[in-house]
């Protein structure tokens, strides 16, 4: 991502794009005209090392004729060269020119735009961002209780809330506080280039680990009155099966345990079954 600033007060006198627009690289964003008292410093720090100049080849040349002493010589040269910083730095700022082209660096897209076309800007007042479009990252807030389970190169994907297929990506940040405002844990994460707009609604999966297990509905667990199971259906009759819970969600639990494949599994009321119950098929 660019920020472009000018470091010298002015004018943005032409304004080529707007929030949203797709830039390439050298594409002209703007023109920014140096504010006149800008201009005239540059000018007299001009005029100051060319002074400076003139007085060290004079005060050369009454050394020669012994009428000038070496520590005025050495001053002299002091002199040109502070002449010298104080016109590079100017000049370095954008001071000497009148007015300059603002030109994307990168392809990318136009983030934000600071200005509007005749605003006159303080020096290092910002004017537009630009984001390369390899370089657009998706922010998503993670409860604080999951924040030792991410790292960064962790695996995620990405489903757009307006619709769309999803998008694999990795984590490639994970900050160390709370955001103030929303008091989750602010996680960004890469995606393919130019596979997202800036500003999509995104729903994010993060994958922090793997789990091997069966996965079963979440009626199907029984949890009352000892240790969890699930009942299969074996010769007409309730089968209990111990399982170990893996994970659990609404979606379903992913469990261990010896379920077998070709059993049919109990779901509806699990949990009024006991082992060796008589069970009918619907």
């Amino acid at each position: 991502m660019r920020t472009f600033n000018e470091a010298q007060p002015g004018q943005v006198a032409r304004l080529f794009v707007a929030p949203g627009s797709v830039v390439r690289s050298g594409q002209s964003l703007a023109i920014f005209v140096t504010a006149p008292s800008s201009r005239s410093t540059y000018e007299q720090a001009v005029s100051a090392l060319a002074a400076a100049r003139k007085t060290r080849a004079s005060t050369a040349q009454l050394l020669a004729q012994q009428l000038a002493t070496t520590d005025q010589l050495v001053q002299a040269d002091k002199t040109v060269s502070d002449a010298q910083t104080a016109l590079a730095a100017l000049r370095a700022d954008g001071a000497g020119a009148a007015s300059r082209m603002v030109v994307a660096p990168f392809d990318g897209v136009v983030t934000a735009v600071a200005v509007a076309q005749g605003d006159r800007t303080a020096a290092g007042a910002t004017i537009l961002t630009v984001a390369r479009s390899s370089g657009i990252v998706v922010s998503v807030g993670v409860d604080p209780s999951r924040r030792g389970a991410l790292a960064v190169g962790q695996s995620a994907s990405l489903r757009r809330l307006s619709g769309g297929g999803t998008l694999d990506g990795k984590v490639v940040r994970v900050d160390g506080a709370l955001n103030a405002l929303t008091k989750m844990v602010d996680v960004d994460l890469s995606f393919p280039t130019g596979a997202l707009l800036p500003g999509e609604p995104m729903q994010v999966d993060i994958r922090t680990g793997k789990i091997v297990g069966w996965v079963v509905p979440h009626a199907a667990v029984v949890t009352a009155g000892g240790n969890p199971r699930v009942f299969q259906v074996e010769s007409g009759k309730a089968k209990a099966v111990p399982v170990a819970v893996r994970l659990t969600s609404d979606a379903g639990d992913v469990v261990e345990g010896a379920l077998s494949a070709r059993l049919p599994l109990i779901v509806a009321g699990a949990y009024q079954v006991t082992d060796g119950d008589a069970v009918r098929s619907n």
